[in-house]
């Protein structure tokens, strides 16, 4: 019931404010008043937005659109420098869930020299998944490195994959001999603060090749029982896509990390674009992208996933 009001609600509030805005139109009509045109303008270029991210969410329709989302990260071939988008990657999504509201919970984290070689978290939201699903596949990096003493450009590549907080009412069924279970100590801080246990817990499944790994929580119990949750979330998400033909031969997750396969590139040098090579849809405005300006390019994927 909750669910279905936050979607009926906010289109009752958005018809409420075209009436009022309709009525201050009349009024500057009828006065003849051009300092009403500003207030009149203003309005209707905030009503239009809010009537963009509504026409949007009614497009997420798949029966986990409304959950919460994992979202990994991988750097891909290229040392310090992939390592570096990695992270880049991981503060740009980290912004669009602040400015959404949204919350996050860090399962896992390795780091490496210059930023991040993985990262696995969780999104808490309504439609976390549904509006963030677009983001999996290869994302591409064109720039002069920082790292370079020479200052030539150089291309990096990372992996992100979504997929769905996946509620009790849907079931994943794992074996005991699908998967292998490998326990390690967790990284962290060093001196009295190191961990002396094998807290630390990583899941392969045979069949699909997925591997998901946890260790944000201090047992190995816990951290076992998340990374099965999460193990689940990436299942239904496989299973899903080898039931669609259009993505039939293979997970995303699958590709390799590097050329040909991506599906958005952000270019820094020598001119200053994001692309998404799906949709076609661009951006001059890359530092507003890297700051988690993400609604445009989700709602232009969620259209062309429509067929729209």
């Amino acid at each position: 019931m909750n669910q279905l009001k936050r979607l009926y609600e906010p289109w009752e509030e958005l018809i409420t404010s075209i009436e009022d805005l309709l009525e201050l139109y009349n009024l500057a009509v009828e006065e003849k008043d051009e300092s009403y045109f500003t207030e009149v303008n203003e309005t209707l270029e905030a009503i239009t937005t809010e009537f963009e991210k509504l026409t949007v969410k009614e497009l997420m329709s798949d029966e986990a659109d409304s959950a919460g989302a994992y979202i990994t990260i991988h750097s891909g071939a290229g040392g310090t420098e992939a390592c570096d988008w990695a992270n880049m990657l991981y503060r740009m999504y980290f912004r669009w869930i602040e400015k959404n509201n949204f919350s996050i919970v860090i399962m896992d984290l390795q780091d490496a020299e210059g930023g991040i070689k993985s990262v696995s978290f969780e999104v808490k939201g309504d439609y976390a998944y549904g509006m963030l699903k677009g983001e999996t596949g290869i994302h591409r990096l064109v720039r002069i490195s920082p790292f370079d003493s020479n200052a030539r450009r150089h291309t990096s590549f990372a992996s992100v994959y979504v997929s769905p907080v996946i509620e009790d009412s849907i079931t994943i069924d794992i074996k005991p001999d699908d998967i292998r279970v490998d326990t390690y100590r967790a990284s962290g801080a060093g001196g009295q603060h190191v961990n002396k246990t094998s807290s630390a817990v990583r899941l392969t499944h045979y069949e699909s090749g997925i591997v998901v790994q946890c260790q944000n929580e201090r047992s190995q119990l816990k951290n076992r029982e998340l990374a099965m949750k999460v193990l689940k979330s990436r299942l239904y998400e496989y299973y899903k896509q080898i039931r669609d033909a259009k993505n039939a031969e293979n997970s995303a997750e699958k590709h390799e990390i590097g050329w040909g396969n991506q599906i958005r590139s952000y270019v820094f040098q020598p001119y200053r674009m994001v692309k998404d090579l799906r949709t076609r849809h661009e951006t001059a405005n890359i530092q507003g992208v890297m700051d988690g300006d993400l609604d445009p390019f989700i709602q232009s994927f969620l259209r062309y996933n429509a067929g729209l």
